[in-house]
């Protein structure tokens, strides 16, 4: 797995448990890191998504929502949804990882994490959401 991989993976993982739990978010990315240490930077990679989703998760699953209107957000999986929060923060709210690169890196998330239907509908939603790219931005500078 690619270093940034392993990032996003810890910062899944703490995201999933975080939707299931309820746990604070800096105790669960701590826990996660103490059991996969990763180098200083993607450590930090790994917290600024974390913390980068937290403030934002309603608007963020508002804009997932809008573009998956098959299926309620609450109908989603657990990890799916957590997936596609990742990239949809990497795309439109960090700007630090190109469109393709974000759908691809989940993509890949889904193939390790989730179902076996999971690549193709994470696919199919951030490409629907790749489509109004420049509005989804727009959105969310508004909001910062």
């Amino acid at each position: 797995m690619k270093p940034r991989t392993r990032a996003r993976s810890i910062a899944l993982q703490a995201l999933y448990e975080i939707d299931i739990t309820g746990h604070p978010a800096e105790l669960v990315i701590m826990e996660r890191l103490s059991e996969t240490p990763l180098e200083d930077n993607l450590s930090a990679f790994a917290c600024k998504i974390v913390f980068g989703i937290q403030p934002l998760i309603k608007e963020i699953d508002q804009i997932i929502a809008k573009h998956a209107p098959e299926w309620p957000l609450d109908q989603v999986a657990i990890i799916d949804r957590n997936i596609m929060r990742i990239a949809l923060w990497e795309i439109a709210v960090s700007n630090e990882t190109p469109l393709k690169v974000a759908i691809n890196e989940a993509v890949e998330l889904g193939k390790i994490y989730g179902s076996e239907s999971t690549p193709r509908f994470v696919n199919g939603v951030l490409g629907s959401l790749a489509l109004h790219y420049n509005d989804i931005i727009q959105y969310f500078k508004k909001l910062s």
